[in-house]
């Protein structure tokens, strides 16, 4: 049987700023990073927006807070430090109804609480085909290659003395042997969407939280439509939920996103409609909070599967921030899967979430932004397993 120090679960961007943190703070650690696909960032890490966010929408204090002010600008020096595309160019949030103004005067009060510019300006002076009645200009958000950063810590694990085994899922954690043949002192769960399943099979104490998985369909905004974006265009988000509501965002090649929705994915890993895992929909169905949720929100649900499937609905949405963008201009891209955790509830829980046993660290939840914070929550989980460690 293999005896090593610390093993890692999950590749993502959490996953390998951890294993690196691990290095960093303790040299000549054995640290192994397990992987059940056959290579990294497959999920969350590599199907997002790429976006760089500035910390405005997060409560003061919070752990999202917290983390995203300082993994902001480690982030911002790990891309330069390595050549990384990185682009802080500043977004708009846009109010389009009066309703939204008291939201959008929040957000202003929130950010100047926690430091962050974010000033009000004519949303035409930084984007002269977008439309609203108000607008906020935060110039610290940007877009980095998060794909790109992954494939650097990869690396950065594998010089420092750490090993990444892919194509190695986690079949049984029994006391400290992971899956039968691999003997640890601590197991650290970055599973995303397998979270809640990890810190289990890792023995933490069953709080009741799960996974949901939230599918966000995203289009490639081309054509004329693409001249009407320079950077980062948002909504004001609806504060009832951790979504930001679908968004026009320039990607690191330079073409436009536009997305994504939140539709409740019939599997875990599912980036389709087509894909369906009775497991996942089972253990859905089981949870209390599911129904409790369904309850409370189904009438936004049911835009969202709407929107989802009907693209005319989709264009009105984005035509609210950008009046003469074509809905014959937006082409499919590549779906990504939210995993959210929700309480017995049926609360969508909005920080980050870290849960801790003698021999466990789990990373519970990390939705957006915890690419931007990753390298901050890599350091933290890294001091947390390290407390009290003897060589």
């Amino acid at each position: 049987m293999e005896r090593v120090d610390v093993v890692v679960i999950g590749a993502g961007i959490v996953g390998l700023a951890t294993a690196r943190a691990l290095l960093l703070t303790e040299p000549g650690l054995d640290v192994v990073v397990v992987e059940k696909e056959a290579g990294i960032a497959r999920h969350q890490s590599g199907r997002n927006s790429n976006v760089l966010h500035s910390g405005i929408y997060y409560r003061p204090g919070s752990l999202k807070s917290r983390t995203v002010t300082a993994g902001r600008k480690a982030m911002i020096d790990y891309c330069r430090d390595r050549g990384i595309f990185l682009d802080v160019c500043g977004k708009v949030i846009v109010a389009t109804e009066p309703e939204e103004l008291p939201r959008l005067e929040a957000l202003r009060e929130r950010a100047d609480a926690q430091g962050i510019t974010a000033v009000e300006v004519d949303v035409r002076d930084h984007e002269p085909h977008a439309a609203g009645i108000a607008a906020l200009h935060v110039p610290s958000a940007g877009i980095v290659d998060y794909a790109a950063v992954c494939e650097a810590m990869a690396e950065e694990v594998g010089v420092l003395g750490g090993r990444l085994l892919l194509s190695t899922p986690v079949r049984s954690i029994r006391g400290n042997v992971l899956n039968g043949d691999l003997a640890f002192r601590k197991v650290v769960g970055c599973a995303g969407l397998q979270s809640d399943r990890i810190a289990r099979m890792t023995g933490a104490p069953d709080t009741g939280v799960r996974i949901m998985p939230f599918r966000g369909e995203y289009h490639h905004v081309v054509g004329p439509s693409a001249e009407l974006v320079r950077n980062l265009i948002y909504p004001v988000p609806d504060p009832r939920f951790p979504f930001l509501g679908v968004h026009l965002t320039r990607d690191v090649s330079g073409g436009i996103h536009a997305g994504p929705n939140a539709v409740l994915a019939l599997a875990r890993e599912g980036y389709g409609w087509g894909t369906v895992r009775p497991r996942d929909l089972a253990a859905m169905a089981r949870h209390r909070g599911t129904w409790r949720l369904a309850r409370q929100h189904w009438r936004t649900g049911i835009d969202e599967v709407r929107r989802s499937l009907q693209h005319p609905l989709l264009v009105r949405a984005l035509q609210r921030l950008v009046p003469d963008l074509r809905g014959d201009d937006l082409v499919p891209a590549p779906a990504g899967v939210r995993a959210q955790a929700v309480d017995r509830d049926g609360a969508l829980l909005d920080d980050f979430v870290i849960e801790q046993t003698d021999t466990a660290v789990n990373v519970v939840n990390a939705p957006s932004p915890a690419a931007t914070a990753s390298l901050e929550i890599g350091r933290l989980v890294a001091e947390r397993v390290l407390a009290g460690w003897k060589p």
